[in-house]
């Protein structure tokens, strides 16, 4: 089994496509419109085997419901200017661990909606 789609409730599909392709540099898979009723739009992270999918008539939960998704970085300084560079609001890159151990580093921020992300370094 693969994850490979998690959909992500927003309030303007529009506003939510600028800010994942824009602002994170998610790349846009597909646009599609069935009606009124239905569209998706699918957006994957750089080298991400895992895409995202917002929409309308996609999942029934709350705007801004989804909270702790990571965004695992080699760098996470580097990363975190870059999203800083284009606009997004991000907290300081916080380093968890106990001394003598491995650091893992977090840095979190949220999509216009609130759905909430990390930026992740792990340790390796």
């Amino acid at each position: 089994m693969k994850l490979e789609l998690v959909p992500i409730p927003v309030q303007d599909v529009d506003r939510a496509k600028e800010f994942y392709s824009e602002k994170l540099g998610f790349v846009v898979d597909l646009d599609q419109r069935f009606g009124e009723e239905f569209r998706v739009v699918q957006l994957t992270p750089p080298g991400s085997a895992c895409s995202i999918c917002v929409g309308v008539g996609i999942v029934d939960t709350e705007p801004g419901s989804v909270q702790g998704l990571h965004l695992v970085v080699s760098d996470i300084h580097a990363a975190r200017a870059e999203l800083l560079e284009r606009g997004v609001d991000i907290a300081e890159v916080e380093d968890m661990g106990a001394p003598g151990k491995p650091t893992v580093s977090y840095a979190h921020f949220k999509d216009p909606d609130g759905n909430g992300w990390t930026l992740q370094k792990l340790p390796y």
